[in-house]
């Protein structure tokens, strides 16, 4: 089988596995027409503002996000028309998005070896790692990878929404280090079980839910960046990245990665050194459990 037919045979099975999971395949209503509005040029902040003012509990996190320490407003803000303005609409779609994979996650029971809860914890130190880095790089780009992080691992989620069983099983087969990372390869095990791996999966849904092309390539390539080019590479990198520093909070998820460190190919790819990776890893330490309260249901 060609290289092309193998990427052919993945996206018709993840298509067809996604396809099986209504309440996974479908964003709820509100953040789909949030998404639709953002999407829109002729869409504005008044478009914006009269959906979420519908949705009372989305109303109430956007405004506890806000007002967190990750972005530092000077003073309190309880108007959500200036919540808009300073958060920006690309920031409140981020929220909106969260809100409603963070249902997902929390909803799902726990199988031995792993709590989704804690995988949804991860999604989110993601986020705020990667946003960082982004910021850190230079880049103009930070509310996009903030959500490029969020959903790196979405695809894991619909393996186990697929056949929790089956999951189950691939993860209790695995040999975890002293550290808890994986002696054995997740992403081949996932092939082996699923015909596809999350990275594929994470692709196919994001493609799904009429995201980017910068996200799609995000979720398809954050364990493998080096693959791409220019700048299609950069947001792969910046996740890349991401995960590894927010794998190491506790408790990290760390099964999909055998190493933790951050190579020199990675910074060299980032344009942020070593020192530079420690600062945004410090900055998470102090940041996550406030993101984590600000955003939970």
């Amino acid at each position: 089988m060609s290289a092309t037919e193998s990427r052919e045979t993945r996206h018709s099975i993840a298509s067809s596995m996604i396809d099986g999971i209504s309440h996974v395949s479908t964003l709820p209503e509100v953040t789909l027409r949030i998404v639709d509005v953002i999407e829109d040029p002729t869409s504005s902040a008044r478009d914006l503002h009269q959906i979420i003012v519908s949705d009372p509990a989305l109303s109430a996190r956007i405004l506890k996000v806000v007002n967190s320490s990750f972005y530092g407003m000077p003073r309190q803000v309880g108007s959500m028309n200036r919540a808009i303005s300073l958060l920006g609409l690309n920031a409140v779609k981020n929220i909106a998005v969260a809100a409603s994979l963070g249902r997902m996650f929390r909803g799902a029971s726990r199988i031995p070896g792993l709590d989704p809860r804690h995988l949804w914890d991860h999604s989110l130190d993601t986020a705020v790692a990667t946003c960082m880095i982004a910021r850190a790089s230079g880049s103009d780009c930070a509310e996009e990878a903030f959500l490029a992080g969020l959903l790196h691992d979405i695809g894991l989620m619909v393996e186990f929404q697929h056949d929790a069983a089956l999951f189950a099983g691939m993860i209790g087969t695995l040999d975890l280090e002293p550290d808890g990372t994986p002696a054995s390869d997740l992403r081949a095990l996932e092939v082996e079980r699923f015909g596809v791996e999350h990275q594929d999966l994470g692709a196919v849904l994001c493609q799904h839910w009429k995201f980017p092309k910068s996200l799609i390539r995000a979720t398809a390539n954050h364990h493998d960046p080096g693959v791409l080019r220019g700048d299609d590479a950069m947001m792969p990198w910046f996740v890349h990245v991401g995960d590894r520093i927010a794998a190491r909070s506790e408790p990290g998820f760390r099964l999909d990665l055998p190493e933790l460190e951050v190579s020199l190919e990675a910074c060299d790819a980032i344009g942020v050194g070593p020192t530079g990776i420690r600062r945004v890893r410090d900055a998470l330490a102090a940041e996550r459990l406030e993101i984590r309260g600000s955003l939970a249901a």
